[in-house]
């Protein structure tokens, strides 16, 4: 094509780019989009050559691409000339045909594979047209998520279509149309979240409900409704969802529907309903706000959004629904830091002053007043923040700002997944990071682009914290004066109690009476007693503060029974009164952590430091505080304590932030291998000046700590053992040590390796400091504590068995010379990296997991480690392919199992659908493990676990409730016991 021709048929969308994004790395940038140029076919390569001669936005807007974001490269790359054909389109056209094209190939599909092909092209064209739209500032953010919508309903439109004209000619079903067979069928798709709403953003699930009449008119005399509706919904989501070659089309989250544990996937109508009724919860509500009919039988869907309605949309709200209210506000309060927001690793979705909190503000409104004032029942977000600004809810200043907000953060979240098409909402970890991003938004470097963003996260956070300004407690000295020791007789304080939130009262002003009796040991001292009894109003008002505040109240009564001093935590809690409802959180959900504030109350020194709510420490700056802590060590004895003291406050704090929201569970599990690696390295280097005070060295004495399992991993808990080995090496020629009390060789290692695990086990006033496991040494507990440098490789070259070397994945030295630790590192890599047969190791690693099943069980599904499809599945596939394809491949070695996993994909030995899965588990494991293991002292029984671990546990499962977290559980395992049987019985 020649420039005139263009030029007499504008390309509509690349005449249309805006201002655009920036370039991190301009020659870096062109380079990599002229190298791809150079490889297409002349023709092709002519056609962008000249377009962008015409219009040099696109160019840029494609290089940005380029260097930027691998999936829409991706997209571009597997067909040039879609992309061109985008480039040249009018979009708003180019959509709408995209559709209908859409619909009628699905009409004329031959197969199943076939129809999800055509969605699944569909899909990779929508991306690329929208992402284009967005990049160039084309279209605005709301229209970008209008059409992201739209493709999704065409999605769930034409799945369920397609799989219902198969049963209609399998004569199951008897429709009056058969192109639309939905019609009549009184099945109905209802689209919640951002999907009803026409919000959806880039990369989003889509969570659906799917109800069934079970009258079903459509259907044959002798189908059964529900079976039959439950594998229709089955297979319409399967068509979405399943990666093939050419992708997915949505992500399909089914759980939003009533009681996701125990029921399936489709329910009645009626049973619903029924549910709603009796036990509907507030969340629900606030879900059924933006509930949508968006496939399946129209006229059936709107009656059920009326029949719902009344449940949504109350005419009186009565006291328990103003508690409900409150305890959802509480969810949301999250501790993220109290006085700062971060650029770096922000989540603009669920973070201080994100999306969730815009959306909560309108929402709650809405159910508050949508039951008298029906303008209120709206779906959208903005449309909700102009009505409440028309109807003087709020300001048309509150409108305004929150609505600039949202546009803002809603196109970094667009951004973001457009990267690598992901579910993420979390900005980079690191400034240079931040730096390339902040360009491919169109900024100029960072600081424009955290200038913006902390503006409109502070300005959504002011009007956030105000959305119940009535209700916040106020301060003590405005409050009338209440009697705390009057006892639940009082009424007075009982209505005091109510009003602050409390729903148990009598058990409240009871707990109080005690207190203020002074009934307890540590209230025994009179300045102590003093402190408290002025403290006890603050300290009442904080703990109204708290999620469940009569809970908090029972936690925090334990903790004074169970302290030895409280002098200092009194103290520490009335000068710094906001930490209140942060302590009783931890108090309640984590006994193990009261446990310790009980013992040693000195260990929340820690919540009031600055940095506590920043950053997690990195390696050399826990070395730091640790050399800083142990500076003045007066003798050994004295050196394990502030040892202990150290890693219990470094335990506290990690468990803290866990529990608050304010550090993922993937940072909490880096930071409890980062303290215990500095402890460690710290106890190697004492111990070997100690024991050569006593014992002298040997001549070229080498000693080194190889960590293995979680240690190794990185991916510690709160209650992870130390796996380790220690290794050594000497001089031959001169085997005694040169000390006051000579040992030799061999003999010096093991009294030092015995030495050094003292260190860490023996129990002092402030504890033990770590369990130690040496199982994993050359031989387990039949060979020496410790293994020279010759006999370990020697060991690992001929005797070791299959799982010794898949635990050898995970071997990290910690501690050690450079030298030393280069020479161990060549001996494991040389290992690990050896051909092996794939049908023996597969044949291992199945034998091995049934042997664990069979010792430990694997029926819990709450024993995430063990259970059928747990974390020990993952491990083993991880480990099993390091070593099968180590060897071809030694780019798959890594001590983490998620970075096993991504390798692996990478290198194309697991398939991208079943690293998705992995993945995804993965994470949800590790996210309720560090719960589980920081709350939790036994085996962990939904039935008996207190309110706030169960909330905890779904915050941490980023679910509505612990039923729809459940339902996830067991979902997830089978997918990860599927992958696993089909890996191992594919190589065996």
């Amino acid at each position: 094509m020649t420039l005139s021709a263009i030029d007499a048929d504008l390309p509509e969308l690349a005449t249309r780019f805006a201002a655009g994004p920036q370039l991190f790395d301009p020659e870096a940038a062109a380079a990599r989009l002229n190298d791809w140029l150079t490889e297409l076919e002349p023709a092709a390569a002519d056609g962008f050559r000249e377009l962008f001669a015409s219009t040099p936005k696109a160019q840029i807007v494609l290089q940005a691409i380029a260097e930027a974001s691998p999936y829409l490269f991706d997209l571009v790359r597997a067909d040039p000339p879609r992309a061109l054909r985008l480039l040249r389109s009018d979009p708003d056209q180019q959509l709408t045909a995209l559709i209908a094209r859409t619909e009628a190939e699905i009409l004329a599909a031959s197969s199943e594979a076939a129809a999800m092909t055509i969605l699944r092209r569909m899909k990779a064209e929508a991306a690329l047209l929208i992402a284009l739209c967005d990049i160039g500032d084309v279209w605005p953010v709301m229209r970008v998520t209008e059409a992201l919508t739209d493709i999704a309903v065409t999605g769930v439109q034409q799945a369920l279509r397609y799989q219902l004209r198969q049963e209609a000619a399998r004569g199951r079903l008897q429709p009056p149309c058969t192109d639309f067979p939905e019609q009549g069928s009184g099945l109905v798709v209802l689209a919640m979240g951002k999907m009803g709403a026409g919000e959806l953003n880039y990369s989003s699930d889509i969570d659906l409900i799917v109800f069934y009449d079970l009258e079903a008119p459509t259907l044959a005399p002798d189908i059964e409704p529900q079976p039959f509706f439950v594998r229709v919904t089955q297979a319409m989501a399967r068509m979405l969802s399943q990666r093939t070659a050419d992708g997915y089309v949505f992500r399909v989250d089914l759980r939003l529907r009533p009681d996701p544990a125990s029921t399936q996937v489709a329910i009645s109508t009626a049973a619903a309903m029924d549910y709603y009724e009796r036990e509907g919860r507030t969340w629900e509500r606030a879900a059924m706000i933006k509930a949508r009919p968006c496939a399946g039988d129209a006229e059936a869907g709107e009656r059920v959004i009326a029949e719902i309605a009344p449940f949504v949309w109350r005419k009186h709200l009565d006291f328990a629904a103003l508690a409900d209210v409150h305890d959802m506000k509480r969810q949301m309060q999250t501790f993220r830091g109290q006085t700062q927001i971060a650029v770096e690793g922000h989540n603009v979705k669920v973070g201080r002053g994100g999306i969730r909190e815009i959306e909560f503000f309108a929402q709650t409104q809405q159910l508050i007043a949508g039951g008298r004032h029906r303008e209120l029942r709206v779906r959208p977000t903005l449309t909700t923040l102009n009505i409440l600004a028309a109807s003087n809810w709020i300001t048309p200043q509150a409108r305004d700002e929150l609505t600039a907000a949202y546009l803002f953060l809603r196109r970094v979240e667009h951004r973001l997944q457009m990267i690598a098409d992901e579910q993420t909402h979390a900005l980079p970890e690191d400034e240079a990071t931040i730096e390339r991003f902040a360009r491919f938004l169109g900024f100029a470097d960072r600081a424009a682009f955290a200038e913006q963003l902390l503006a409109h996260l502070n300005c959504v956070q002011g009007h956030y914290s105000k959305l119940f300004e009535a209700d916040e407690v106020v301060d003590a000295a405005s409050l009338p004066p209440v009697d705390y020791g009057a006892g639940p007789e009082d009424q007075r304080l009982a209505e005091h109690l109510v009003s602050l939130g409390f729903k148990k009262p009598a058990m409240v002003a009871e707990t109080l009476r005690q207190w203020m009796a002074a009934e307890y040991r540590i209230l025994r001292v009179d300045s102590t007693r003093r402190a408290f009894l002025e403290f006890v109003p603050t300290l009442v008002e904080g703990l109204a503060r708290a999620e469940q505040p009569d809970n908090a109240v029972i936690a925090f009564d334990r903790l004074l029974q169970e302290l030895h001093r409280g002098g200092r935590l009194v103290a520490l809690l009335s000068q710094n009164k906001e930490l209140v409802a942060l302590v009783a959180l931890v108090l309640s959900a984590a006994p193990r952590l009261g446990d310790m504030v009980a013992r040693q109350p000195q260990i929340m020194d820690g919540l009031i430091d600055p940095r506590f709510f920043g950053a997690m420490p990195d390696r050399r700056e826990l070395s730091s505080r640790l050399a800083a802590t142990l500076a003045d060590a007066g003798s050994y004895e004295e050196f394990l304590d502030r040892l202990r003291l150290f890693g219990q406050e470094s335990l506290f704090l990690i468990g803290t932030r866990i529990l608050s929201g304010t550090v993922s569970t993937q940072q909490a599990s880096i930071a409890f291998a980062d303290v215990a690696e500095g402890i460690v390295d710290t106890v190697h280097g004492l111990v070997i000046d100690h024991f050569s005070a006593q014992h002298g060295r040997i001549k070229d004495q080498q000693t080194a700590i190889l960590a293995m399992g979680r240690l190794g991993s990185r991916e510690m808990t709160a209650s992870s053992d130390l796996d380790l080995i220690l290794i050594y090496d000497f001089d031959d020629e001169q085997p005694d040590s040169d000390g006051p009390r000579s040992l030799h060789g061999a003999q010096y290692f093991a009294r030092f390796t015995q030495r050094l695990i003292s260190a860490f086990t023996t129990r002092t006033n402030y504890g033990v400091l770590y369990e130690v496991d040496m199982r994993l040494r050359p031989s387990g507990r039949a060979g020496p504590v410790a293994s020279r440098l010759d006999s370990f490789a020697e060991y690992q070259d001929h005797e070791a068995w299959t799982w010794e070397h898949m635990a050898l994945t995970r071997a990290r030295v910690i501690s050690a010379s450079p030298e030393f630790r280069a020479k161990i590192e060549g001996i494991i890599r040389e290992i690990l990296t050896r051909p092996r047969d794939r049908l023996v190791i597969a044949n291992d690693v199945a034998e091995m997991r049934r042997a664990i099943a069979q010792e430990k069980g694997e029926d819990d599904i709450w024993d995430l480690k063990y259970a059928a499809g747990g974390l020990i599945d993952i491990d083993f596939i991880a480990q099993y392919l390091q070593l099968v394809h180590a060897a071809e491949m030694p780019d798959i070695l890594s001590v983490g199992t998620v970075t096993v996993l991504d390798n692996a994909a990478r290198l194309g030995v697991l398939p991208s659908s079943d690293a998705d899965v992995l993945r995804g588990a993965a994470r949800l494991y590790h996210n309720l493990t560090q719960i589980l293991r920081l709350c939790v002292n036994e085996k962990f029984s939904p039935a008996t676990a207190g309110e706030d671990l169960l909330r905890a546990l779904v915050r941490a499962g980023d679910a509505p409730d612990f039923s729809s977290l459940e339902a996830r559980v067991k979902e997830t395992q089978a997918e990860v016991r599927a992958v696993f049987s089909a890996l191992l019985q594919i190589e065996s």
